[in-house]
């Protein structure tokens, strides 16, 4: 394949091109299994360039964590030489995972039949403006109380990481809820009329209720937006 701009050969299809330094891919699809993925990329919804990475389960589990971060690391390195606008993803949640901490893109993950064309059908909804600040900044009110400890911590900072969350507001705490045994969990509730939703973190019989402010602006696009919250703290085993 060569660069759409300026007919440079390209190593693999949608790579981006080093010479005219322009985009040949803006999407990138992730179908991963345990020990298959596949990498495809889109420019203006049209499949450009296709590619497989697969991987040996390793039963030894001292070698297990190895294994599944050079799997990992090979997924992220196909979407990386594309230098794609966004990222998305579907299947095995460790896999997605592991390759999530490897990319800095914005990534989401898409649940779906067919991926690609849930993607297509995704990209063509109105844009949402993407928030450039750091969870630092998003985090108002951080010297607030904060239920859950480090693990409550991480929850807020797991949504903080989405660019369409504005702001995240710590709210009061509630100690008379029912006990939970399961550790801190965290859960982001239905979108609100204007798109921003409540992020419930319990822990023990303590509960917090967080408002998570995002870009969305009405409920069916706040609700694309809790979707991928929770499926972020699913990732990070803090969903509940």
């Amino acid at each position: 394949m060569e660069c759409r701009c300026c007919a440079s050969p390209l190593d693999r299809p949608g790579d981006y091109c080093l010479v005219c330094r322009s985009r040949n891919t803006d999407v990138v699809v992730l179908e991963c299994d345990r020990e298959r993925a596949t990498v495809t990329s889109l420019f203006d919804d049209e499949i450009v360039g296709q590619r497989t990475v697969t991987t040996k389960r390793e039963a030894d589990q001292r070698w297990a964590p190895t294994e599944l971060r050079n799997f990992a690391g090979r997924i992220a390195d196909e979407a990386r030489r594309k230098r794609p606008e966004e990222v998305y993803a579907t299947g095995d949640r460790e896999v997605i995972a592991a390759v999530r901490g490897e990319l800095h893109h914005p990534f989401y993950r898409v649940e779906d039949d067919d991926p690609v064309d849930a993607v297509r059908r995704k990209r063509g909804d109105p844009a949402l403006e993407v928030v450039e600040a750091t969870v630092a900044e998003k985090l108002g009110g951080s010297h607030s109380t904060l239920i859950g400890g480090r693990d409550g911590r991480r929850a807020l900072e797991t949504v903080a990481e989405h660019p369409h969350v504005k702001k995240i507001i710590p709210g009061p705490i509630d100690a008379g809820g029912s006990s939970s045994r399961t550790g801190v969990r965290a859960k982001a509730t239905r979108a609100d009329q204007h798109g921003n939703v409540r992020l419930l973190i319990r822990d023990g019989s303590s509960v917090q209720e967080n408002r998570i402010v995002t870009t969305a602006g009405d409920r069916e696009l706040g609700e694309h937006v809790r979707a991928d919250l929770n499926d972020a703290l699913s990732e990070s085993e803090l969903k509940g």
